[in-house]
């Protein structure tokens, strides 16, 4: 490993970034990216951005949750995020009687700020490159070893705060990266429904668009300013920097970049592992498919059920598109193709000297011959966790009072998922269950027994492949060390960024339309006239509030209107982004918020293997639209108060 990380370090040293793709850690942008950044329009220093001595943007930029990024917009810990961000919690928080949900929520005082148990927020501190300590470590266990020693330091120095290293470049770069958690989180306002997922998933992954992706929470801090778990007396969080706010709008050429907590990526994997990707998503995607249409069916029928599972089904669906997204864009764009050649190449340029041979020489067959051995495992694993691991019945013991557990409807679905399973599971591998109806009377009947027998069945199926798995995922993970340390060094002085793995990242770019085929152009913003466009009384998913529906025709957009006298909605840039960035702010030449990203584009599905620098878009809501549906429709004057605005 000691020869490895010094071979990373000197490939990295030439780095020279592109203006557009790449998702760049925060302590290297002096040293990779101020140039480029300035030379596209940027008025900020890496200082600006990132410092561990002062104030900085980093500071005002949290990771929502554990799976979004949202940002401070007040001197009182006001936060912003995407609608999708707080679907959950909203969800959660809504009943029959109060469906904050359906009906949006405006928080007028803070005594209507409501609490959200569970829900977090973490500020990173810092962020500091001690892979030389791990040149010794030649053994998961002393790296595991090492990894504790570091972090429990850490957590002496950093009192209040929750140190962890993270690795990056497939181990072969190592981060000791210093957080500070917040659990007292509450719930200020959210448009309904109807606004904040307009267009549902008929829309999702898809431009042009209109969706007014947002929701606001606070964060409370006990004393000192220190995280505190939820208590009446605590105060909202003075935090260390908050954003300002611009009015102006944006303009195509315009810079724009973006800070948040991308999820993962899968840019150093070989085309074998992608082959396997694209195969589990298949697994995925048939599965869903039938459980979703059930519950659909169930939920348009009745309004009750679709409160209880619409986190449910938003939470399987996003997933569901955007595979079926992916493996359109991998045909289209040849994914696996270019990824075969450009192995190949690297294999020529490995043989072409006997060190490289020595360290880099037949990764690619081990990585490939680990996914072989992975295949049949974790099919097994898949198919059941798809299928027979969504029967509620049988963990909703573990969770009394469940206000989102609907017997009739889990019974609807465990049959078809128990049907899917049937006719998918292979030869001689099914657990026993059946679809038959005397079998779910006895799932479902008062006799936990066929229920606890069940569910010791599937642990212990997923129990005896979890060996294999894990032997073929060390191979892997082994061979694919290697296999990056040798592209780092064949690629040395082209831009280089470490896969996405839900650490800060800063992406920059420009505001910019598309073309997504021949003779077709899509401008680069929307406006409120689509909303009207796209209403559809009688489709769910189209639904136009008549309050809102009344400003757009009246065109009251206040100071909210672009210079053409419309309210934009959604616009697009080309920053590099993926899940986890759901939710981040789109910040201009000066750092000021101009705006959310909350979605990619259908035609470049494949961006988290590949960037495609003439497809790919970062699609936005425009901040002036969020504002205007904060104080033209929610009438929270006492939020858009708080801000700070910049002309």
């Amino acid at each position: 490993m000691k020869k490895i990380i010094a071979l990373v370090s000197a490939a990295m040293v030439a780095l020279s970034a592109a203006a557009d793709e790449g998702m760049w850690l925060l302590p290297l942008l002096q040293k990779f990216n101020s140039d480029a950044m300035r030379n596209i329009g940027c008025r900020l220093t890496a200082e600006d951005i990132y410092s561990i001595n002062s104030s900085s943007l980093k500071d005002a930029i949290v990771q929502f949750g554990g799976g979004c990024t949202g940002e401070i917009i007040s001197e009182e810990g006001l936060l912003v995020t995407n609608h999708h961000c707080g679907y959950s919690s909203i969800q959660r928080l809504s009943t029959p009687e109060h469906n904050y949900l359906e009906d949006g929520y405006w928080a007028l005082n803070r005594e209507m700020e409501l609490p959200v148990p569970g829900l977090t927020v973490t500020f990173m501190k810092s962020m500091q490159d001690v892979t030389s300590a791990f040149r010794k470590a030649t053994t998961p266990e002393q790296v595991e070893a090492k990894v504790k020693e570091l972090e429990e330091q850490a957590g002496k120095d950093n009192p209040h705060c929750r140190a962890m290293v993270t690795s990056f470049y497939n181990n072969n770069v190592y981060y000791l990266i210093i957080y500070k958690v917040y659990t007292d989180v509450r719930f200020v306002a959210a448009p309904p429904a109807a606004l904040g997922k307009f267009g549902g998933e008929t829309d999702n992954w898809m431009w042009p668009r209109h969706t007014c992706d947002f929701s606001m929470f606070r964060v409370y801090a006990g004393e000192n300013n220190e995280p505190a778990e939820y208590d009446p007396a605590n105060r909202p969080l003075k935090p260390a920097r908050s954003l300002k706010v611009s009015l102006k709008g944006v303009r195509e050429g315009d810079f724009a970049f973006v800070m948040g907590y991308p999820g993962r990526t899968q840019r150093f994997q070989t085309a074998a592992q992608l082959r396997q990707m694209m195969a589990q998503h298949r697994i995925s995607i048939d599965a869903r498919t039938v459980r979703q249409g059930v519950m659909w069916e169930e939920m348009e029928k009745d309004p009750a059920v679709r409160l209880q599972y619409a986190n449910k089904y938003a939470g399987s669906a996003n997933g569901w598109k955007k595979w079926q997204g992916e493996e359109l864009a991998f045909e289209n764009l040849d994914i696996i193709g270019r990824e075969e050649a450009k192995e190949a190449a690297y294999e020529e340029w490995v043989a072409a000297k006997p060190r490289r041979v020595k360290a880099y020489g037949g990764a690619i067959a081990e990585i490939e011959a680990g996914t072989k051995e992975l295949e049949g495992p974790m099919e097994t694993y898949l198919l059941l966790s798809e299928t027979l691991a969504n029967i509620e019945v049988l963990s909703v013991a573990r969770r009394p009072g469940d206000k989102d557990y609907n017997a009739v409807v889990d019974r609807k679905i465990a049959k078809a998922m128990i049907g899917h399973y049937l006719a998918n599971v292979k030869p001689g591998e099914a657990i026993g269950v059946s679809d038959s109806e005397e079998y779910l009377d006895k799932l479902y009947g008062e006799d936990p027994a066929e229920r606890e027998a069940l569910f010791e069945r599937m642990r212990d199926k997923i129990m005896s492949v979890l060996p294999a798995v894990r032997e073929a995922n060390g191979k892997i993970s082994a061979a694919s060390q290697r296999f990056t340390a040798g592209l780092l060094e064949w690629e040395k002085g082209k831009a280089s960024y470490p896969d996405a793995n839900f650490t800060m990242r800063l992406t920059y770019g420009n505001v910019l339309p598309y073309s997504p085929k021949d003779g077709m152009s899509y401008w680069y913003y929307t406006t409120t006239d689509g909303l009207l466009q796209k209403e559809n009384p009688d489709d769910y998913e189209f639904r136009l509030p008549a309050d809102v529906k009344k400003a757009v025709v009246a065109e009251d957009f206040g100071r909210y209107a672009d210079a053409d006298g419309k309210l934009h909605t959604c616009f697009l840039t080309n920053n590099d982004i993926t899940g986890g960035n759901s939710g981040s702010p789109v910040l201009d030449a000066d750092g000021a918020l101009i705006g959310l990203a909350f979605d990619g584009n259908w035609e470049s599905m494949s961006s988290d293997v590949m960037f495609e620098p003439d497809l790919q878009r970062c699609i936005c809501v425009d901040i002036r639209y969020v504002l205007w549906m904060v104080e033209k429709i929610g009438h929270a004057d006492n939020l858009i108060g708080e801000l700070t605005f910049v002309k």
